[in-house]
């Protein structure tokens, strides 16, 4: 029988057109509505986890929390739940682990890519120093776990460990990446998924299961979280060489200056000439990378179609996020999570 409601049914800029499936002016604002209470409740949980005697944890924490993301992660969490009928407090603990898990990758993230803007705001690591914020997201990490045994789903627990565990992989594939113009895509791809997709993924998926949903139920959300985590960052690649600071959180030609092989990169570097390659090798592994090799390298990208490519690229797998709510009863949260995908796309527009 049908459960609640989702029962089964039977800098430099570069214009790039979006002329695709994405609905115009999409927003989270219905994702935010329908999970507004339940947010208020994650914040709360959210200053009192970060708390600690340790006044720099507190004052690291609160640095990165209050910075102004949108937390779109626990918002998936919430919704995923309230699809199934779910009422109880379980799932607000789950958001919050979840948001303390994303909080934690950012910190060490910075640390490893030498970031010096996160969010439009200078990074913890240029503040307090890299020792104080990878051990300030080892605190949040270890927070995060003390709230999913709380909640006492060993299936819950499984996944967002599993989760943490592929995170750090990815972060360690991109390491190996960095500055190997031989990556192709699927190993590229394979890296996005294990960074980002995958707590996109445990984020969805949780829902489904303190809601004790149906595993078909379980399936499709984890793979629309999933497909969702890879659009979303093609998306942030292709914004790195053509959006803007406000939109990225961090600087704009970041991704170059610090060498790493994203999408754009890739295709850009295959499909051009001899003397091209040279310039991607001077720039990537050289370290040749001021203003001036930035902006030939936005040139080579639009002279390939590196970025239009990559917005297609992360639009394929927005459909298939779709295509994995669709046979969903329709419900308000189905209709916000759907209209999550098309403005995680239209961020380039």
């Amino acid at each position: 029988m049908p459960r609640g409601c989702c029962g089964r049914k039977q800098v430099l800029g570069v214009v790039v057109s979006l002329k695709g499936g994405e609905r115009e002016n999409a927003s989270i604002k219905p994702l935010m509505s329908l999970t507004e209470a339940d947010m208020a409740r994650v914040n709360t949980i959210i200053l009192s986890k970060a708390g600690s005697d340790v006044e720099m944890i507190p004052e690291i924490a609160n640095h990165l929390v209050s910075s102004g993301g949108k937390r779109l992660r626990p918002m998936i969490t919430l919704a995923a739940a309230q699809m199934f009928d779910y009422f109880g407090d379980d799932h607000v603990k789950l958001a919050a682990s979840v948001e303390f898990m994303h909080t934690a990758t950012l910190l060490h993230d910075d640390v490893v890519d030498e970031s010096d803007l996160r969010r439009g705001r200078t990074t913890a690591r240029m503040i307090w120093g890299n020792q104080a914020s990878v051990l300030v997201g080892d605190f949040l990490l270890g927070q995060a776990f003390r709230m999913m045994v709380e909640v006492g789903s060993l299936d819950a627990l499984d996944v967002l460990s599993a989760a943490a565990s592929i995170i750090a992989e990815g972060e360690v594939m991109q390491l190996s990446a960095a500055k190997n113009l031989e990556t192709t895509e699927d190993e590229y791809l394979a890296v996005i998924k294990a960074k980002t997709a995958a707590l996109f993924s445990a984020a969805a998926e949780v829902g489904p299961i303190i809601a004790k949903a149906e595993r078909t139920d379980r399936a499709a959300l984890r793979s629309y979280g999933t497909n969702l985590g890879l659009a979303f960052q093609l998306v942030d690649d292709a914004l790195d060489y053509g959006g803007n600071a406000s939109d990225l959180g961090k600087n704009t030609g970041d991704d170059f200056r610090e060498g790493k092989i994203t999408l754009p990169v890739v295709l850009s570097f295959r499909r051009g000439t001899a003397e091209e390659r040279a310039f991607w090798q001077n720039s990537m592994e050289g370290g040749v990378n001021d203003d001036e090799a930035l902006e030939k390298a936005v040139g080579l990208m639009t002279k390939y179609g590196a970025i239009g490519d990559t917005i297609n690229r992360a639009r394929h797998f927005g459909e298939i996020a779709r295509d994995a709510l669709a046979p969903m009863r329709n419900c308000a949260q189905k209709d916000a999570l759907m209209e999550v995908i098309d403005f995680c796309i239209s961020r380039v527009n």
